[in-house]
């Protein structure tokens, strides 16, 4: 098989919410608040029935947001997050259907890993930078540092067990491009369109993660 070097998305955030949103109405305003808070990229999952319309109202209006659609795990949902507006996808795995459609549509996409057999069958079909999830379950820091020294050439996207405690141990490991999380989109907050909170807590990721 020839592989592809697939493109990595564009983004200068080193943290990627994780978002489920109820409602599509606070995709918008919580795209704004979380660039108020220095962060330029953010995961809607496709884990709700609105996740498709807060996808293309994010894209409509917070254009300068990087927009990602996550939990991707069918074919065909590749066409879809594109049509509504998503510029990179990720999902928790990664299937063959999956690779064959994000090739076709030139869609940069970050395919979810657990194991090392894993890491090397998603590097033949061409990805250097994998979802490790969920990341404590698959071992956390401890799988990273393992995983580096035989696969030095993939840099990982932890995510499931990130948090404001341990993010910053993360993202000091020489494989770990970014890491993602919930944390930072509280369902009470979202619920109460609470986007001071939300832009604070933003903020005080951007600030664990600089210089690290």
């Amino acid at each position: 098989m020839t592989t592809t070097c697939f493109s990595h998305p564009s983004f200068t955030s080193r943290v990627v919410p994780v978002i489920v949103l109820s409602d599509e109405a606070q995709a918008a305003p919580l795209a704004h608040a979380l660039l108020e808070g220095g962060i330029d990229v953010m995961e809607i999952t496709l884990r709700s029935g609105v996740a498709l319309r807060a996808i293309e109202a994010v894209a409509r209006a917070v254009p300068k947001m990087h927009l990602g659609a996550g939990t991707v795990t069918r074919a065909a949902e590749v066409a879809q997050v594109i049509n509504a507006g998503a510029k990179f996808a990720l999902s928790p795995g990664c299937t063959d259907a999956l690779v064959e459609a994000v090739r076709k549509a030139n869609l940069p996409f970050i395919p979810g890993v657990m194991t090392p057999g894993e890491v090397m069958r998603a590097r033949d079909h061409g990805f250097t930078l994998m979802k490790l999830f969920p990341a404590s379950q698959a071992g956390g820091i401890g799988m990273l540092k393992a995983l580096g020294a035989p696969l030095p050439d993939v840099r990982f996207c932890p995510t499931g067990g990130v948090s404001t405690d341990n993010l910053r141990d993360f993202l000091a490991l020489p494989n770990v491009a970014m890491a993602g999380g919930s944390w930072l989109t509280p369902s009470d907050a979202l619920r109460q369109g609470d986007w001071k909170r939300i832009a604070r807590l933003a903020r005080e990721a951007s600030t664990l993660s600089a210089g690290v």
